[in-house]
């Protein structure tokens, strides 16, 4: 089983949380820990790098599932950025790309997020 590992930056007002390795049960609570971390510290325009992110199970979409109704409750959103084509297969297939926005790059999140905004 490969490592999970999230990075957290700020870019501008943003907050970035980049993924790596093996998204699943074992590992999903990393993920819930940072979300909420964030949504405490009221920081609630957060983009989610899946760059390295290598495998998603139900799990893992499951605290996204859980956490985008409070984030958008508070007047933000979490968007998704750079997929490999495997992990954007399981998104697409659960119907997650009429829920998130799912963008190319962080630089295309921060657009749609100022876009959004005005």
């Amino acid at each position: 089983m490969k490592n999970f590992k999230i990075n957290h930056k700020q870019v501008d007002s943003y907050d970035v949380l980049e993924l790596s390795g093996e998204l699943d049960a074992h590992t999903a609570s990393q993920l819930e820990n940072s979300l909420k971390t964030l949504i405490d510290k009221d920081k609630h325009q957060i983009i989610v790098n899946c760059d390295d992110l290598d495998y998603i199970a139900s799990a893992g979409l499951g605290v996204f599932m859980a956490y985008i109704e409070d984030v958008r409750n508070l007047g933000g959103d979490i968007k998704l950025t750079n997929m490999n084509s495997k992990v954007y297969n399981v998104f697409d297939l659960l119907g997650f790309p009429t829920l998130y926005d799912i963008l190319e790059a962080e630089e295309d999140a921060i657009e749609k997020f100022e876009k959004d905004n005005h």
